[in-house]
């Protein structure tokens, strides 16, 4: 095991000293896993005395060290010290791919002073172009690798900064309807001001500008719009994906003229490492006086500040513009002024818990897609309907009022379709889903203040309403809408409202759309329009608003009028209607054999007793 030892020790040392920029790099990764900083910070030691060899014994103080890190890795973290192993033995099998396919040599004729003729090599890489020598004996080679210029767009390719859509470059997009804009209007943050001097520091002299905040705190979305109005419209952007070499950066920004540039690096931790943004990059940057901007977590930039690793280099001394996810006294003070911009920075405002209101704003599209993904029989799809209870209630006019779990319970019946694919899944476990905060915002279903009452997440019964295709809300829903706000006069009168201007259209032909009409303005005590929708309805041949009509009519003496309404109730089983229509009937006959005794008929007269007997013998109720 200590050949093995000795051997691994031996190979990275060869790729440290021959400067090989991916053997460092995935030793430093496989390290990290070690949670052991140390660790980190000695490879790093080693990796910086390159090119300052001393005399033999140095080399064997390298080795030791070397040997110490790997038998103490392999002592703690046998699968890191495994991955050291596999990194080695692929850099092996390079090396010895390079040596076969290299032209032979001439054979190198020792110097005089081996220390006055050492050949040091400065800059590059292994086998890169510069070579600083005090004296070449034999036959020279020199190889050169690939070029760092890996193929990066030129600066004309590059958009322009006032043309560029923010949401293709990592700015969250928030639902939107037909006429809004793809983002709401920006609401200034407190760090807004620090943010615009390091821009324009940037702007004069380059530099990296960062900010950082948790995640969905709006960090892109405040450092995007620090660019739009501290930079020239005219700047071009350039935004590569994480990964991306950009070593040749400095070459390509050589070549673009006088024309300003920015380089935009949404979530820095993707871009750093030797092939990213490094300190010499960074002062190559700053030397083109080209801006960087930047974005990153705050756990990204925790690790990566304070962990140990080399990459944390690019870091120091570059103080971040934080951001908090939950908003400032006075950034909500400035929400409120913008609140008739835009529907959605008011739906925030209103429903959003905690603050949080970047991060509500960017968490409704996902809502949107999970809930609708969610329909499928093997998904959610009784929280799917849950959810969509909820929706169209909102719809009818409830709005964020809290609707017991009972009447979502309820209501889910309505909905034919949906209800049966629910045998699936357990109400319970409907709304865990529905409620469970997604990102640590929000669920799809908000709680209540009173117990077991719901709410839906605002912008989902919006996009819902928005959408041309949206189902029509079910018809018996708008009277359970009604009853939820029941005692607020200002809701009931939008459920009203917003049932008119979906269902007077569809009232012709159907008596059941003006039977909901009727019973929504009875409740809010229109009795007028009650009556005339409750006549629609009954014309259009409904035998319950049939009744409700005759009842009226009866109660106001308008017995000829009421007869044939209470007729055509009574022969659909309406019990009530039939004793009514008795009564009235008889109260007619009455006053006509009362008009016949008054003539001078004692049959009519006698008739008109036993009517009068029978009439009292009448049920004043009917049991149902």
């Amino acid at each position: 095991m200590d050949d093995e030892l000795t051997v691994l020790a031996q190979t990275l040392l060869r790729g440290l000293d021959r400067g090989d920029p991916d053997l460092y790099e995935l030793a430093m990764d496989a390290l990290t896993g070690t949670a052991n900083s140390f660790h980190l910070l000695r490879l790093e030691r080693l990796r910086e005395s390159v090119g300052r060899l001393g005399p033999e014994a140095e080399r064997r103080h390298r080795e030791s060290a070397v040997l110490e890190l790997l038998r103490e890795t392999r002592r703690t973290s046998p699968r890191v010290y495994e991955e050291l192993k596999e990194i080695a033995d692929a850099f092996g099998d390079d090396e010895g791919a390079r040596t076969s396919s290299r032209p032979s040599r001439q054979p190198r004729v020792p110097a005089p002073d081996a220390a006055a003729n050492r050949n040091d090599v400065s800059g590059g890489v292994f086998e890169g172009p510069v070579v600083q020598a005090s004296t070449f004996n034999g036959g020279v080679y020199t190889y050169y690798g690939a070029s760092q210029h890996t193929g990066l767009p030129p600066v004309a390719d590059w958009p322009r900064l006032d043309k560029a859509e923010p949401t293709a470059f990592g700015v969250r997009p928030t639902r939107r309807s037909a006429g809004e804009e793809a983002l709401p209007p920006y609401v200034a943050r407190d760090g807004d001001a620090l943010l615009e001097k390091r821009m324009r520091a940037a702007a004069e002299a380059g530099g990296l500008v960062l900010v950082t905040g948790e995640p969905l705190s709006g960090k892109s979305r405040t450092a995007w719009v620090g660019m739009l109005a501290n930079l020239p419209g005219t700047t071009r952007l350039f935004a590569p994906a994480a990964g991306t070499d950009l070593r040749g950066l400095p070459v390509v920004l050589r070549g673009r003229g006088e024309e300003p540039c920015v380089i935009w690096l949404d979530e820095l931790e993707g871009h750093l490492g030797e092939h990213g943004l490094t300190p010499a990059l960074l002062a190559d940057l700053a030397r083109l006086r080209v801006p960087v901007i930047a974005t990153m977590s705050d756990e990204a930039y925790d690790a990566h500040r304070f962990g140990g690793q080399a990459r944390a280099r690019v870091l120091v001394g570059v103080g971040p513009v934080e951001l908090t996810r939950v908003w400032t006294e006075a950034e909500l003070e400035r929400l409120a002024g913008a609140l008739g911009e835009d529907r959605r920075l008011g739906d925030a405002s209103l429903g959003c818990e905690e603050a949080d209101i970047a991060a509500f704003l960017a968490v409704g599209p996902e809502l949107w897609e999970e809930w609708w993904r969610a329909r499928r029989p093997h998904a959610h799809p009784h929280g799917h309907l849950l959810v969509r209870v909820a929706m169209d209630l909102a719809r009818c006019g409830t709005r964020d009022v809290p609707v017991p779990s009972s009447v979502l319970r309820a209501a889910c019946a309505l909905y034919d379709e949906g209800a049966a694919r629910t045998s699936g899944e357990s109400f319970e476990d409907a709304v865990a889903w529905a409620s469970k905060a997604r990102h640590g915002v929000a669920g799809m279903l908000l709680r209540g203040p009173e117990s077991d009452t719901w709410r839906v997440f605002p912008s989902l019964y919006r996009d819902e309403a928005a959408r041309p295709d949206a189902p029509p809300v079910p018809l018996g829903l708008w009277l359970g809408a009604m009853e939820a706000v029941r005692g607020d006069q200002d809701f009931q009168a939008g459920v009203v409202e917003n049932a008119r201007n979906a269902l007077e259209g569809e009232a012709d032909g159907r008596p059941e759309v003006g039977l909901v009409l009727g019973r929504l303005h009875e409740a809010t005590g229109q009795d007028q329009d009650a009556e005339k929708w409750f006549r629609h309805s009954a014309d259009a041949g409904g035998a319950e608003a049939a009744g409700i009509v005759g009842e009226a009519l009866a109660e106001r003496g308008d017995t000829v009028e009421a007869v044939p309404y209470l007729e055509r109730a009574a022969e659909a089983g309406d019990q009530y209607a039939q004793v009514l229509l008795v009564e009235v009937l008889v109260d007619r006959a009455v006053s006509w054999l009362d008009r016949l005794a008054e003539d001078g008929s004692r049959e009519a007269a006698g008739y008109a007793g036993r009517l009068r007997e029978a009439r009292g013998a009448l049920p004043d109720t009917v049991e149902e």
